[in-house]
């Protein structure tokens, strides 16, 4: 990644209580990190990190122009630095987007570009759909649109015939019996009681996510899934979303792009991508006129890879033009 812009810091960082729904526990209530950094008078820019579950990462500053971005990041509930850690209650698609728009008020931002990967590519349009008249743009990466069809590609059947190696050690903490479906049998783990379970199946649930979100293998990928903190955000959160379908109607995220249709975007999708399959990428383009979609040849999932960074940096830099023009 060394075409990425030099790391910077954060300007400053704060907590903002987004839970507003009365009757929960306090230590039930959702607070969010947000950090922003780069110039704070330079074009706003959103950045929604993937899983859902993972978090935000240092080098997701340095994907924008810190000299002409005003770069804002967060955690989304349950992950990273938000409080309560991986926790599932008030944990839908519908509160992640009321909370981007606390946030954008909060921080008096008129509009701004929303960038997101994976399952920040999810959130990006989901947001933009319901809130098109704040956003002036939008980049994404390794797209998934949160159908059953992506879910079962590669939780059940069809990325595990590309690394039957790594899917057996995702098969372990599962009982035959069980594997007719796994995300249903993840789940009961990952929200049980024996803490024991519990952390074996989000361990084994990451390092699958991990081993197979680069073409070529990546230590830092390994590291960072397989940290015990981030493991159980990601397996947690990741389960309870898939089990309801990501909180979304069937199709809704292509069949409402007409909301979207004037919105300038870029669409950024590794060839070889075995956990989100280009396909969705191009079901997306052709429902998307507008946005310009670049397929990125040795490359896989994560934005780490070099190819996917590069098309990142320039496509936050096009923005600017486009946004200029």
């Amino acid at each position: 990644m060394s075409d990425l812009f030099p790391p910077i810091k954060k300007n400053h960082s704060f907590y903002l209580n987004v839970d507003t729904e009365t009757g929960n526990d306090a230590n039930e209530k959702h607070e969010i990190y947000v950090e922003e950094c780069g110039n704070p008078e330079g074009q706003p820019v959103v950045f929604l990190h993937g899983g859902p579950g993972a978090g935000c990462e240092a080098y997701h500053r340095q994907l924008f122009d810190p000299e002409k971005y005003r770069i804002i990041l967060f955690d989304q509930r349950g992950c990273g630095r938000s409080k309560p850690h991986a926790s599932l209650i008030n944990n839908t698609t519908d509160h992640l987007i009321a909370d981007i728009e606390m946030i954008r008020v909060h921080l008096e931002v008129t509009k701004w570009v929303v960038a997101g990967g994976s399952w920040g590519s999810t959130l990006a349009l989901a947001y933009a759909q319901a809130h098109p008249n704040v956003v002036s743009g939008l980049i994404v990466r390794g797209i998934f649109l949160s159908t059953p069809k992506e879910v079962h590609w590669f939780y059940q059947e069809g990325a595990s015939q590309i690394y039957p190696d790594y899917w057996e050690d995702f098969l372990q903490p599962i009982p035959p019996e069980e594997q007719d479906d796994l995300v249903l049998a993840y789940h009961k783990r990952l929200t049980g009681e024996n803490e024991i379970a519990r952390m074996g199946a989000a361990k084994a649930w990451s390092l699958w996510e991990a081993r197979t979100a680069s073409l070529q293998p990546k230590n830092s990928l390994l590291d960072h899934f397989g940290d015990p903190k981030t493991a159980l955000s990601v397996a947690r959160i990741e389960a309870h979303y898939f089990i309801n379908n990501g909180f979304f109607e069937p199709d809704q995220l292509l069949n409402n792009m007409d909301r979207i249709q004037n919105i300038p975007g870029f669409i950024i999708h590794g060839r070889y991508d075995m956990i989100c399959t280009i396909k969705q990428a191009f079901d997306l383009h052709k429902a998307w006129p507008q946005s310009e979609l670049f397929v990125i040849q040795n490359a896989g999932h994560s934005a780490g890879e070099q190819g996917i960074s590069s098309a990142l940096i320039k496509a936050s830099n096009d923005m600017l033009k486009l946004l200029k023009a």
